[in-house]
Order: C-alpha cells, then structure tokens, then sequence
C-alpha cells in the first residue's frame, strides 16, 4: 500500500528538506519567488511529465528503462548516461542532507549538555549507514519520517514564525539559477523518484491481477484502463506548490535542541528512500550486495570528505546535466507518436505545449540557469 503514495510522499519531503539550500538570503526577495513559480511552470511540470511517461512506455525502472528506450528510439548508448546520473544524484541529496542533519543532532546535544565524546565525522558517516539499513524497508519508512519531520517542525512553530519582509529586488542570472534549482532538485524532477514510483505501483498492480484474475482478465482490464499522465502529475506538482510555499514561510525557523533531535531523526527516515532507490537502480547491473556496499562508500565519502556547500555546488551540477539529457533525449530523440500514447493527453493543445516546453524552453532555461551559477562562483 505504502508503494502507491510514495511519489506523493516524496514530493512533500523534498522541498522541506532542500529549500534552505537554495533559498535567497533575503526569503522576502519578491522577484525570486515569482521567478521560482515560472520555473515550476516551464521547468519542473514538463520534466516530471517526462519521467511519468518514460516509465508508462518503458514499464521498467529508470536504468533498465533507458537501455529499453534508446534501443527502441535507435539512439546513442550515452542517453542512458541520465539514469546512472539520476542514482548519483540520489546518494549525493542523502549525503547533504545527512550531513547536515549530523551537525543539527550535535548542536541539540551540545545545548543538552550530553554531548558524546566521538568525531563529527563518525557522526554523519554512522547516520548514513543505518539510512542504508532502514533502506531494505523500501518505501515504509517515508510516513515514519514525515510525521517526525513535522513533529520537529512543530516544535519549531510553537516558538514563533520568523518575520518575513516581503520586497522587491534587481533580478540576475544568479538568482534565476537558484529558481530553477530549486524548481528541479527541492521537488526531484529529473531525479527518476516518480519514474521509479510509477514503475513499483504497475509491478505491484501486475502482480496483484495475477494472483487474482486469469491472463486473459489481466489483459482485457489493462486494455480497457483508461491512462493518463496528468491524473499523476498534477496532484504531485501541486503539492510541491503547496508544501514549498510551507517551506517558504518555515524556512528561517529557529528548532529547539529536542525538535532539532525528532527532525534529525526524521530525516534519516526519509534518506533511507532516496537510498533504496539508488541500491534498485545499481543492483540492476552489480547485484544488491555490492549495490548497498558502493552506496555505503559513496554516501560515507561524501559526508566525511565535502563540505556541505561543495555538496550543494556538486547537486547542482550533475542534477542539472540530468534533467538537461532527459530533456534531449525526450524532445528530440524519442518518436512522437510514443510520447503521445504515453502521456495520453486529452487535449492536442496540450501536448503540443508540452512537447514545445521539453524541447525548447527546458533546455534554455537548464542552460541560462548554468551559465548563473558560474557567474555566482566565480564571484
């Protein structure tokens, strides 16, 4: 049951875990706020429409899929390059965020006066490594770390909201670059967790009409569904508006030590997911032992040897390639008329503004959104 709400369950964790990162120093800044709503309009909703119909058309999960994909369109082997991507990013959101939860439960601690005598490093690579147990649950820890994320959160509430002053400020490339970061990392567009989502509720639905109907039944039901994209998509888009305006407003919230305790702990609930689905997707070529033991590696790298604004900087980078590949290869790889039975839209207009937002304006603004955050570096 947990599998069929994972997607939903994600989409109203990520921007709670990852809107700081990439929120403006001044969370009053106007202009960056409504250039963020553009960027979840031309950005985020048609890549998330992307993946959905990926995984319909491939009915695979994103690393299987792509290699399915790419034989069928008779396209390069280097398109597949976004699903290894997609995995990276994955271990690279739980590192962030992992780290950054070690350093909150070390802060609480340090306030309680009970403070353990063990490196900070130990700390985060230990955390990662039970996130990487709680992972063989699958989906089923997701409600335990979102109901402990808002019981942090509360905590945090009943102290008093931050004062927000709401203003207009000059409008840069610096600042459409966090947009759009934050239109694709904070909600996972591009990062294949509603690709694989929609891939676990039809293998479950598959085996549950096999183990209560005939084939033959199987097939006249699945004939006869009636299947569209938008059904999905939407309600995960808007709850991302939703839960990012939440954020928005918590953004600059002060926890108490024991919040910042249930919050930490949350969090390694919610990074188990992201973790499970880095392990589906590498056990696909190496098998899950050695699948879990790269991601144990990796992960505890990370956390130990980047601080966490390099790990921001590195989130950037390869997430933005990814969805910028997915965005190609989708818009100008793939036939048309898959695309079209995938999506399954109701309307031509529909489709063709979606088709038109895949292989033009995402990549743009991908591009421009690059081009910022180099400026932003090298000042």
């Amino acid at each position: 049951m947990m599998i069929r709400y994972a997607s939903y369950f994600i989409a109203a964790l990520l921007p709670l875990l990852l809107f700081r990162w990439f929120a403006p120093a001044s969370i009053g800044e106007i202009d960056f706020w409504l250039l963020w709503l553009l960027a979840m309009v031309l950005v985020s909703l048609p890549v998330i429409y992307a993946e959905v119909a990926l995984a319909y058309r491939s009915a695979e999960s994103p690393l299987a899929g792509m290699q399915k994909l790419t034989r069928e369109a008779d396209a390069s082997s280097l398109w597949r390059s976004f699903a290894w991507l997609a995995a990276l990013v994955s271990i690279v959101i739980a590192a962030l965020v992992v780290s950054d939860a070690s350093n909150r439960i070390l802060a609480a601690l340090t306030e309680l006066n009970s403070l353990p005598n063990i490196p900070s490093f130990a700390v985060g690579a230990g955390l990662l490594v039970i996130a990487v147990l709680l992972s063989l649950l699958g989906a089923a820890p997701l409600p335990i770390g979102l109901g402990l994320m808002i019981i942090g959160l509360a905590l945090g509430v009943a102290n008093g909201l931050p004062t927000i002053s709401f203003a207009m400020t000059d409008i840069s490339l610096s600042e459409w670059a966090r947009a759009v970061a934050l239109a694709l990392v904070s909600v996972g567009a591009g990062t294949g967790l509603y690709w694989f989502g929609q891939h676990l509720v039809s293998k479950q639905t598959l085996l549950t009409s096999g183990a209560n109907h005939s084939d033959a039944a199987t097939k006249k039901n699945q004939s006869t569904a009636v299947y569209r994209a938008t059904k999905l998509v939407l309600p995960i888009w808007i709850l991302q508006l939703i839960v990012g305006v939440i954020a928005l407003f918590i953004s600059g919230l002060n926890l108490p030590p024991i919040a910042q305790l249930v919050y930490g702990l949350g969090v390694l609930f919610v990074v188990s997911y992201l973790l499970h689905y880095a392990v589906q997707q590498l056990s696909y070529k190496f098998g899950l032992v050695v699948s879990l033991l790269l991601t144990v590696a990796l992960g505890v790298v990370l956390v130990i040897a980047v601080p966490t604004t390099w790990l921001v900087g590195l989130l950037v980078i390869i997430s933005s390639v990814a969805v910028l590949l997915l965005s190609v290869f989708v818009g100008w790889q793939m036939k048309i008329s898959h695309l079209r039975k995938s999506l399954n839209f109701g309307n031509e207009g529909f489709y063709n503004l979606w088709r038109i937002a895949i292989r033009i304006f995402v990549p743009l603004a991908l591009t421009l959104a690059l081009v910022g955050w180099v400026l932003q570096w090298m000042s």
